[in-house]
C-alpha cells in the first residue's frame, strides 16, 4: 500500500515541477511578446508621426512653390507696371506740351475768328440784299456765342465756318422767295428771284411789274415790260416748276 502514495507524491512533485520550470519559461517569453507588440505599436505611432510629418512636408512644400509662383507673378506685374507707368509719363508730359500748344492756338485764333465774323458781316451787308433778315441774325449769332464760356472753341469755329459754307453755296444756287421791296417810295409784295450772286430781280405778284437791283445805286430799278416774261420763266426754274433752260435776263442793264 506505501508504493502508491510514494508515486502520486512523486508524480506530484514532477507535475510541480513541470509546472514551476513552465512557468519560469513563459514569464520571459511573455515578456518578449509584450515587447515585441509594445515595438510594433511604437512602430506604428512613429510611421503615423512620419506619415503626418510628411504631410505637413508636402503642405510646406506645395505652399513654397505656390509662394515662388506668386512671387514670379507679382515680379512680372511689376515690371509690366513699371512699362505703363513710365509711358504714361511719357504721354502725360506730350499732353501737356499739347495743352500748352492749344493755349497758344488759342490766344492766335480767337482774334483770328473775330476778324472773319467782322469780315463776314461787312460782305453780308455789302452783297447783294437778299435774305438780309436770315444773314444778318447768322452773324449776330456768331457774335453772341464768342462771349459764351460755355461754347467751347471748337464749336464756336465749326459755327463760323458753316456760316462761311452757306454764303459759299448763294454764289452757285438760284433761288425765290417772297419779300416786300422798295421802289420809288412805293412798297410792292413781290418774288424775289436771286441767280448766284450775279443777279437779283423782282416780279410783283399779278406779273405787270418787273425790276433789278441796281449795285451802283444800291437801290432797287424798274425794267421794261419785255422782262417780264423771262423773269417768270426763272421764277419757274427757281421754284423748280419749269426744266432748266436759256432765259434772257437782264444782266448789264443795272444802272439804266
Amino acid at each position: 500500500m506505501e508504493k502508491p502514495i510514494t508515486f502520486c507524491f512523486t508524480t506530484l512533485i514532477l507535475s510541480f515541477a513541470l509546472s514551476s520550470s513552465l512557468v519560469a519559461e513563459t514569464a520571459p517569453l511573455k515578456s518578449a511578446v509584450e515587447t515585441k507588440l509594445q515595438a510594433q505599436k511604437d512602430v506604428v505611432t512613429s510611421q503615423k508621426t512620419i506619415d503626418t510629418l510628411v504631410d505637413q512636408t508636402k503642405d510646406s512644400a506645395q505652399e513654397y512653390r505656390d509662394a515662388i509662383r506668386k512671387s514670379d507673378s507679382l515680379s512680372t506685374y511689376n515690371k509690366q507696371l513699371a512699362k505703363l507707368i513710365k509711358q504714361q509719363k511719357v504721354d502725360l508730359s506730350a499732353i501737356q506740351r499739347q495743352l500748352d500748344n492749344v493755349e497758344e492756338t488759342q490766344r492766335n485764333i480767337v482774334p483770328l475768328m473775330l476778324k472773319m465774323i467782322d469780315t463776314l458781316d461787312k460782305f453780308v451787308r455789302l452783297d447783294l440784299p437778299y435774305l438780309q433778315n436770315e444773314r444778318q441774325q447768322r452773324v449776330a449769332a456768331l457774335k453772341e456765342i464768342m462771349d459764351r464760356p460755355d461754347v467751347t472753341l471748337p464749336d464756336k469755329y465749326r459755327r463760323i465756318m458753316e456760316a462761311y459754307q452757306i454764303e459759299m453755296e448763294y454764289g452757285r444756287t438760284i433761288e425765290t422767295y417772297t419779300d416786300t421791296v422798295k421802289m420809288d417810295g412805293q412798297e410792292y409784295t413781290v418774288d424775289i428771284l436771286r441767280v448766284g450772286r450775279l443777279l437779283l430781280t423782282f416780279q410783283t405778284l399779278d406779273g405787270n411789274q418787273s425790276g433789278i437791283w441796281d449795285k451802283e445805286s444800291k437801290a432797287w430799278k424798274k425794267l421794261s415790260t419785255e422782262y417780264n416774261r423771262s423773269i417768270n420763266q426763272g421764277l419757274q426754274i427757281a421754284k423748280k416748276q419749269a426744266p432748266p433752260e436759256l432765259i434772257k435776263l437782264p444782266v448789264n442793264v443795272a444802272g439804266k
